[in-house]
């Protein structure tokens, strides 16, 4: 797991060296291990590689090579067009041999790559008997042979997560690819509008740090947060910056200086022909299942597990136990001194102790308290670079525990999403007079922040930016073009498309930032190419067992899961009972809890002066872009106790300190101090 960067300069432009340092330099925390600095001249027949090691000299304390003036000098004197960076997290082959950006025999295909190859070995068995020459024991090198054998369409082949850019000088041709669901993050943009200078990263502010330009708006993304408390266009919160969509590629013709984009695999839930009945998908699901977890536990590091109360993570560590002498577990837990009502349930210690100890973990919990999240916040933001799904900073936690012990942590992200775990998001959209009256209903349901009553005064201030975005539209833009639904099956199938496309999306992109900005990888078993197809052909009947109910519940509500399984004991029917081969009966029946904090309670109560002194003050950043008025109203709201909107609040001061670090602050300071907590 790494960080990787990188620049094309065309029209007769050449890369700023400086600048292309300082993108992989600022990226230091996903890859605390190595860096590799890869200047090439496009137009020569060899690519040209020149090494830190070769070029930069001595090391400062943080294992960043500095650039003396000799190097400067010695860099300066090409004219380069081409910079490809990288900063190693080692987990396979911890040697030089995998120092990347890695080139082939030849020289003249280059990678700088992110992610893990699951299937590695199965593919370098084939490639080896094809005659490829291999000096490392990495998937990074099968990645090269793959290309050279199969060309681009080596990205069917690979299971894995993955981010990567590969240059073929051959074909002139810089590829930038991302794995199928958007496990590892890749951002791209054009300097100044035009195609001058072309950066791509695995961060936004590996970008930022080549020139160190100021932040602009994209007020698109922002009206689109604001409503769905995340962003469904690809747009980012920074004008001209995009993060490629999952299961694409961009293809840069040197030659031609342009660029076009593929997309090369996309989410399809289907109502097929029956495969058999529960059992023999029941007993399908299981093998591959194990063969998953079993494919994710290669590496050269340990590898550890988050252990909450929930089946996810239990059926993980169950099958991860048994193939690992002594396994790490970490769970986070919250303190319930001033807790009451449905958030006493948010604590789940008690039950992943008990898993601990049926699967005989070396366990390792910690407990957050109300001020922890103001401790955090600033190093939070600058992580995770811009307001996504979810009040997520225990996840920031930990990350930050199982760093402690482990290089390589297993998740249960993406269980959910496969195998319908918000049963009470789909059953009130089943029954509808058409797809354009789904649409409408389901776009209804995903105002979670702000509603079609308040958004015109909430961006008052900026009500000319923001008049003629259309939110429907872009909800609907997530959807394939042609939609043909006929049963209830059917509009459930589309929904748990789109959570596909838009909240897994954004649990992932929160996952990877937060992880690594404690050098960790994060692992996603139910993210597997194998399990992945299979649990999109299992009939929504055996993921949703009350197709004829219909129980609203607002998605502010408290305990919402556990509100909705106790009535119903509905969802994720089938991986319940694959569960029960792993832990006991009336555990797999359990409720679902999800990973959420009691903010309800700590913002009306331990955490009050935090939330006022930060968004009821006059000189608050927010006002900038939202109507005082209003979100004075909104957030008295919640204070008062007569309507939750815990995530409403969460939203803004993540947006607040967004504003404070990225638009108003001096990001290449705040980035000195980014090995402190």
């Amino acid at each position: 797991m790494c960080g990787i960067v990188g620049a094309l300069a065309w029209e007769g432009e050449r890369i700023e060296v400086r600048g292309a340092k300082r993108m992989a330099d600022i990226l230091w925390h996903r890859g605390p291990d190595d860096g590799g600095y890869l200047f090439i001249q496009t137009g020569c027949r060899e690519g040209m590689r020149l090494s830190f090691s070769q070029i930069f000299g001595e090391h400062s304390h943080e294992g960043l090579p500095r650039l003396d003036r000799v190097a400067l000098q010695k860099l300066r004197g090409y004219h380069w067009d081409l910079f490809l960076g990288h900063r190693r997290l080692s987990i396979l082959d911890l040697g030089p041999a995998g120092h990347q950006p890695m080139g082939d025999l030849s020289r003249n295909i280059w990678v700088t790559y992110n992610g893990e190859i699951y299937n590695f070995r199965e593919l370098r068995k084939f490639l080896e008997g094809r005659g490829y020459p291999f000096r490392s024991q990495t998937d990074t090198e099968v990645l090269i042979y793959a290309y050279l054998e199969w060309g681009i369409e080596c990205v069917h082949r690979l299971n894995g997560m993955f981010a990567f850019a590969l240059y073929d000088n051959y074909r002139k041709r810089l590829y930038l690819v991302r794995d199928r669901f958007g496990v590892k993050p890749l951002y791209y943009t054009v300097i100044d509008g035009s195609l001058d200078t072309f950066l791509f990263a695995s961060e936004v502010k590996g970008i930022l740090a080549y020139d160190w330009r100021r932040v602009e708006l994209d007020y698109q993304a922002l009206a689109e947060y604001f409503t769905f408390q995340n962003i469904f266009s690809y747009r980012t919160l920074y004008g001209g910056i995009s993060i490629l969509e999952p299961g694409h590629y961009l293809e840069l013709d040197i030659g031609s200086r342009s660029y076009r984009k593929h997309r090369y695999w996309d989410f399809e839930f289907s109502n097929s022909p029956s495969e058999g009945g529960f059992s023999e998908y029941l007993e399908g699901l299981k093998v591959l299942f194990e063969g998953a977890v079993k494919r994710q536990l290669v590496a050269d590091v340990e590898v550890g597990s988050y252990l909450s109360g929930g089946i996810d993570t239990s059926c993980i560590v169950a099958v991860a136990s048994r193939q690992l002498s002594y396994l790490k577990t970490f769970t986070i837990g919250f303190d319930l001194h001033s807790i009451s009502g449905m958030e006493l349930t948010y604590d789940e210690r008690e039950k992943a102790e008990y898993f601990s100890y049926l699967f005989k973990t070396e366990h390792y919990e910690m407990v957050l308290k109300a001020g922890d999240m103001e401790r955090c916040l600033p190093r939070f933001a600058y992580h995770l670079e811009e307001p996504r799904v979810g009040q997520s900073y225990p996840n920031f936690y930990a990350s930050n525990l199982a760093s402690r012990f482990v290089k390589v942590v297993l998740s249960g992200t993406g269980g959910d999403e496969l195998f319908a775990g918000y049963p009470w998001r789909y059953y009130r959209h089943t029954v509808n007079r058409d797809f354009d009256d789904y649409i409408q209903k389901y776009f209804n349901f995903w105002q979670r922040l702000i509603g079609e009553e308040d958004f015109r005064s909430f961006f008052a201030p900026i009500w000319r930016e923001v008049r003629e975005v259309d939110l429907r539209e872009i909800f609907r833009g997530v959807f394939p073009r042609e939609c043909v639904c006929e049963t209830p099956q059917d509009y459930i199938n589309l929904s748990l498309y789109f959570e596909a496309k838009t909240f897994l999306h954004g649990l992932l992109t929160v996952e990877d930032k937060l992880s690594m900005a404690h050098s960790l990888e994060s692992r996603v078993p139910f993210l597997d190419n194998e399990l992945v197809e299979f649990a999109q052909r299992i009939p929504v009947d055996f993921k949703l067992a009350n197709l004829g109910e219909c129980l609203r519940i607002n998605e502010n509500e408290i305990a919402k899961p556990l509100q909705y399984y106790l009535r119903t004991r509905d969802g994720k029917v089938i991986l319940r009972r694959m569960a029960r081969r792993y832990i006991p009966e009336e555990m797999a029946n359990g409720w679902k809890q999800g990973f959420s904090s009691p903010d309800r309670s700590w913002f009306k109560g331990e955490s009050l002066e935090f939330v006022r002194s930060r968004l009821l003050r006059e000189g608050a950043l927010i006002y900038d872009f939202f109507d005082r008025e209003t979100t004075f109203r909104l957030v008295e709201e919640h204070l008062s106790g007569s309507r939750n909107r815990r995530l409403f609040i969460w939203s803004l001061l993540n947006f607040e300190q967004w504003l404070e670090i990225f638009m108003k602050g001096d990001l290449e300071s705040f980035g000195q101090g980014r090995n402190s907590f």
